[in-house]
């Protein structure tokens, strides 16, 4: 079985080893090698919890507050991806660049962290083992379609207006 919930969770733990790569870093190029991959799939991930994941957590959990718990991932993915958009202006390893980088990794550990804690354990609770496998699939499918971020839409969401849409 593919559970949406163990796809998430190691992208989670995927961020948090490619940020501690980051750390290990010594020249410009290694930063480069380790923050295009990093950033482009920050930005797929978002895009694919925003179409597979939230959409059923909005619809389907009854633990915790759905929505308050969607405002803030919404939110969080805004935060992550106006960073990652400073850091492609910037130059690899500048002070400019630092500061971006610097904000996707406060914002993103957050988001894991709330995300882990709140909007998981909803989907795991209340949301059918099957309707998960297939929630899996799709994530599998959204990520062989944007391979590398390919046609990742990196647009902020209004919290607000994604509720509704998917609610």
């Amino acid at each position: 079985m593919v559970d949406i919930i163990e796809l998430i969770y190691e992208d989670h733990v995927w961020f948090r080893r490619y940020f501690f790569y980051l750390d290990a870093a010594r020249t410009d190029e290694e930063r480069a090698a380790i923050w295009e991959p990093l950033a482009s799939r920050l930005d797929a991930h978002a895009q694919a919890e925003e179409e597979i994941f939230y959409p059923a957590l909005l619809q389907e959990a009854e633990h915790g507050d759905p929505e308050e718990e969607t405002d803030d991932a919404i939110g969080d993915h805004n935060d992550i991806r106006d960073a990652v958009r400073a850091s492609r202006s910037a130059s690899v390893g500048s002070e400019e660049w630092w500061k971006a980088v610097t904000k996707a990794r406060e914002a993103n550990g957050e988001h894991l962290e709330e995300e882990e804690r709140e909007g998981m354990t909803g989907v795991i609770r209340d949301v059918s083992l099957e309707e998960r496998h297939d929630m899996g699939m799709r994530w599998l499918q959204f990520y062989a379609v944007h391979w590398g971020g390919a046609g990742v839409d990196d647009s902020d969401k209004d919290p607000e207006e994604y509720i509704a849409e998917n609610s």
